[in-house]
């Protein structure tokens, strides 16, 4: 086979602009056989090409200067939290200012937007909107728990020694900030309502909207990662829970099913039943109804906590 009949090697794994194509020796002429594919204006895929969003990202952001990549496909980059039925999403979102003109490829999400430089960014070479941005542009198609699941994500404070950075993404003033910033975007008044829910403490989304499902109920809202003996770095904690009551509430999720994991839990929550606490554990069957029968655990644990210590009639507040 001559070599010419053969793609350079990065043109050949992955979806390619023109001007790369031309970079690395490839002709017109040769774009236009059969193992090439043109998907819009300058920009080009091996026919063979198995989908993949960060290499469609990344070409589809290098043929459109001036726009960057946002929305889902920002969200999905990232790994930011979102539904599961947007969770695998392959959709492609490019915003761009009104200066440029509209977005028409096929299969592409075109926006025009308003946004500031600062709320743009590179990312390994592709430009995208900001975690925060990210997470005002969904304000729209988000419903409101998932959209506060996701800024809760945002304003957690992260464990250094585990994720290697000290700092949350945003804080609740920045995206307020953000948001004011926006008065007229699509889904602004859903933004705002979510930041009035969100709070730092919660460490999946499963927290997220169990906190929520209990606040839906009509009952107190939780204080976030209780800790068993307040002031103390060491101290077992809870996911949420009840401090007066001595009412402690967990999520288990996936990660807790390694045997280490599971010690840990045990020692955890008997600590807690040691010093005279409810326990109550919640998994992935329980999130399945929405938390609904958690919640119904939770009501009748704090009923029974009143009827106990009724001298105890306030809850912590935020």
């Amino acid at each position: 086979m001559r070599k010419q009949d053969i793609l350079p090697a990065p043109l050949s794994a992955a979806p390619f602009t023109f001007g790369s194509a031309l970079a690395c020796g490839v002709t017109p002429d040769r774009l236009r056989r059969k193992d090439v594919i043109n998907v819009g204006r300058g920009l080009y895929r091996p026919a063979d090409w198995d989908f993949e969003l960060e290499g469609a990202a990344r070409a589809l952001s290098a043929a459109s200067p001036g726009a960057w990549i946002s929305h889902v496909t920002a969200a999905r980059l990232r790994c930011q939290l979102l539904p599961p039925w947007l969770a695998d999403s392959a959709e492609l979102h490019l915003s761009k200012p009104r200066s440029l003109p509209s977005v028409r490829r096929k299969g592409v999400f075109g926006h025009t937007v308003l946004a500031l430089e600062a709320e743009i960014e590179v990312i390994d070479g592709i430009r995208m909107s900001t975690r925060s941005r990210t997470w005002l542009d969904l304000a729209r198609i988000l419903p409101l728990k998932d959209l506060v699941s996701m800024g809760d994500e945002l304003i957690r404070i992260p464990r250094e020694d585990f994720e290697g950075r000290a700092q949350p993404y945003d804080t609740v003033a920045g995206l307020r900030a953000l948001a004011g910033r926006h008065p007229n975007l699509q889904g602004i008044i859903r933004a705002r309502e979510a930041l009035d829910l969100m709070r730092v403490g919660a460490d999946s989304a499963p927290e997220s909207l169990l906190r929520l499902a209990i606040m839906d109920a009509g009952l107190p809202e939780p204080e976030l990662q209780v800790a068993l003996r307040a002031g103390d770095a060491r101290s077992p904690s809870a996911d949420l829970g009840y401090r007066r009551r001595r009412i402690a509430i967990q999520y288990d999720g996936g990660h807790h099913l390694g045997d280490a994991q599971i010690h840990s839990d045990r020692r955890r929550d008997k600590a807690f039943e040691a010093a005279g606490w409810t326990v109550l554990i919640f998994g992935k069957e329980d999130s399945a109804d929405d938390f609904q029968r958690a919640v119904v655990r939770i009501k009748r644990a704090l009923r029974s906590a009143w009827l106990d210590h009724p001298e105890a009639s306030g809850f912590a507040s935020h």
